[in-house]
């Protein structure tokens, strides 16, 4: 039996690299094709066109390994059963399940790769994928949350700005609250705040301080004041791809940071954090459901299973496109909506496999 488990996982990881290798050009080719003009216009240097290329590879076989999974694992499983050798292998005594070890085999090295991948080497290309977007191809594009700012700060103390400007480093109607437990013990605001990089100070316009007190409250006035506050700009409004280029154990800490900060981007964070672990899951399900569908030799040969194949793989994509972005705007659960196509089509996988054993 073992020639049958290496014959079936080495067609398993041949056909998945051979897709990737086959469909990651096209992409790049079309991607160009759409950025030449900005990509000319803006005189990109050729290293960061190449660099931005090696990212966007990493990036999106990331991001649509499932689809090329499932894709290769119905093209060389309908292969072998329009051939019947699946028939010749069950006629043999190999039950159906013996016969799925080698795909699970197969499906479990795919995600210890997806898993090493998503969790420390797509985050850096993330990175430098969406840098390279922002300074080149969106050119004055706000990618970071400017009005209606709030933020926790530390333990006890809270800032509000109604128009934060990331660009110039300032922000209008700031407020400051302290602490002390529940009761609040001063409160100082500003019509404008300004970030000074040279000594990281800040310039307050229209600075006032009420002290609250027992019996009376103190109220300082100045017309401007430079004082050092305890936060830093830069991390009051990170943008909004941020959580796609942290590993794993920084985006852990960087979403208790934003929770006690009260980040209105919590939803787009907490989704990103758990695709890391649902797209390798995702391997396992796909590769039942691939084979479920294609092991069974059809009247219309291979293009039926592809057929099938295809519309299974889309509908998949289509649940997490749509459960992902309802939970990143809106207060739809960032769970559920990650994992709800893994377990809709876990239901599906276990419904296909059980008809494809009888």
């Amino acid at each position: 039996m073992k020639i049958l488990d290496w014959y079936i996982l080495k067609s398993y990881l041949g056909t998945f690299i051979l897709m990737l290798i086959l469909f990651i050009p096209i992409g790049i080719t079309v991607n160009l094709a759409e950025k030449i003009d900005k990509i000319l216009e803006n005189e990109v240097p050729f290293v960061e066109v190449a660099k931005y290329y090696l990212d966007f590879t990493i990036y999106f076989a990331n991001l649509l390994f499932p689809l090329f999974l499932f894709l290769s694992v119905i093209w060389f499983t309908s292969k072998l059963a329009n051939n019947t050798e699946i028939i010749a292998f069950l006629s043999s005594g190999v039950s159906y399940m013996r016969f799925l070890r080698p795909y699970l085999i197969g499906a479990t090295i795919v995600s210890l790769g997806a898993l090493v991948l998503s969790m420390y080497l797509a985050p850096q290309a993330s990175k430098g994928f969406n840098e390279f977007k922002y300074e080149y191809l969106k050119k004055g594009t706000e990618v970071q949350e400017t009005s209606d700012v709030y933020r926790q700060i530390n333990g006890s103390e809270y800032i509000y700005a109604s128009n934060f400007q990331p660009k110039s480093k300032s922000a209008r109607n700031f407020t400051l609250e302290h602490f002390e437990g529940n009761v609040l013990k001063y409160k100082i605001s500003a019509s404008r705040l300004q970030f000074n990089e040279k000594d990281t100070t800040y310039t307050l316009t229209n600075f006032d301080k009420r002290i609250v007190g027992e019996n009376e409250d103190i109220i300082l006035h100045e017309r401007t004041m430079d004082t050092v506050l305890p936060f830093e700009f830069d991390e009051l409004t990170p943008v909004s791809y941020i959580a796609e280029t942290l590993n794993y154990n920084e985006l852990n800490d960087f979403i208790k940071q934003e929770r006690r900060r009260g980040s209105a981007n919590m939803n787009r964070y907490l989704v990103v954090a758990y695709k890391r672990w649902s797209l390798p899951v995702s391997a396992f399900i796909l590769t039942i459901i691939a084979v479920a569908v294609s092991s069974k030799k059809r009247r219309g040969g291979m293009g039926v299973n592809l057929a099938l194949g295809i519309s299974l793989a889309f509908i998949f994509i289509f649940f997490d496109k749509v459960f992902g972005t309802m939970a990143e705007q809106s207060s739809f659960s960032p769970l559920v909506a990650v994992w709800f196509p893994n377990v809709t089509f876990g239901i599906l996988a276990i419904y296909l496999l059980y008809n494809a054993r009888r």
